[in-house]
């Protein structure tokens, strides 16, 4: 009998040099737990701020990653939700379920303050997994849990967007894409900045309204208010952080909000425009991922759109350092996973 199984570990902050191979013991599901078969897992810029020590100092070794998709396998005592064969992702806050965000939650977060899921196994409670979307991949799947929900929470839960409605999205990794398709949903016009001619146009592809790019015009937060007939958007999903804070907020329409999600461009410090923030009447809101609630009501909306996510690159478990230096790179167009 197995009892070990293939896994990753991060072993040093070292960056991609401290994500290992490793060998650790078969999970075995306890009471009120599910044992599950990895299929895939989706890589975050969370998961580059762990192996690069800025996302605080993780007790180490420890598997990495918090997106993963697979198989139930096993059921253990008492579990009455779930059935061998059910197809489940991961969810990024086990702790968190329903209800408003509140700070513990960050004590129980998978590949962080938890084991991760770059593993052949796992096991989760069961009421940590939510179900696939039938139309949907392991790939694809396994792009939902951090991406998918922040994006879900930042213009449905919260924002509550509307038809009509401008969003602004800074560039084309995994939140902002998922944040264009949502924001399509409801009927919203969507302009969307990048770095790349390549990649927005790929973006209008996917139905962006505009496009900016934003080495070749650099005052972009100008340029959205051109294109919104000097009102500005509605709602910003800021990733940038100190680099594109001011500009969001400068861009931002009266009693707007800015949804600050991520530091991309420089880190998690800004000084911020206080005058226009208040002749905006402008709303600063912050957004970390989302709860199994959320999850849920995003799931249906996808399943009846019949929504895919967008992925990149797709890397072979034996390949995982390399999916890490290509989120790292920059150069992706969605989300980067790893079949496992």
């Amino acid at each position: 009998m197995t009892t070990h199984i293939k896994a990753y570990q991060i072993v040093s902050i070292t960056g991609a040099d401290g994500v290992r191979p490793a060998s650790v013991p078969k999970p075995s599901p306890g009471p009120g737990e599910v044992h599950i078969r990895v299929r895939a897992a989706s890589l975050n810029y969370r998961d580059l701020m762990i192996f690069n020590g800025s996302y605080g100092e993780p007790n180490l070794p420890f598997v990495p990653l918090a997106d993963g998709a697979g198989e139930i396998i096993g059921l253990g005592e008492g579990v009455t939700r779930w059935k061998i064969g059910d197809r489940v992702t991961s969810i990024y806050f086990p702790s968190w379920q329903t209800g408003p965000f509140f700070g513990d939650v960050f004590k129980n977060q998978l590949g962080a303050g938890s084991p991760g899921v770059l593993a052949e196994e796992i096991v989760l409670p069961e009421n940590a997994v939510v179900e696939v979307p039938p139309h949907l991949s392991f790939e694809e799947a396994a792009t939902l849990p951090c991406a998918g929900v922040t994006a879900w929470q930042t213009l449905v839960t919260r924002g509550h967007v509307a038809a009509g409605e401008t969003v602004l999205l800074q560039g084309t990794g995994g939140v902002s894409l998922f944040a264009l398709q949502f924001a399509k949903l409801h009927g919203a016009r969507v302009i969307i900045t990048s770095s790349s001619d390549e990649k927005l146009a790929r973006a209008r592809a996917l139905g962006a309204d505009e496009t900016i790019n934003y080495r070749t015009t650099p005052d972009w937060d100008t340029e959205v208010l051109r294109l919104t007939g000097g009102s500005g958007a509605n709602h910003v999903v800021e990733v940038g952080g100190r680099d594109t804070f001011a500009k969001s907020l400068r861009a931002v329409a009266a009693e707007g909000a800015v949804n600050v999600i991520g530091g991309l461009g420089g880190g998690f410090m800004s000084e911020a425009p206080l005058l226009e923030l208040i002749t905006h009447s402008s709303t600063v809101r912050g957004i970390i991922v989302g709860s199994r609630e959320m999850y849920l009501a995003m799931n249906r909306a996808i399943t009846l759109a019949q929504l895919r996510p967008v992925i990149d690159r797709t890397f072979p478990f034996e390949e995982a350092i390399a999916a890490y230096r290509h989120l790292e790179s920059g150069a992706h167009f969605g989300k980067v996973v790893i079949t496992v």
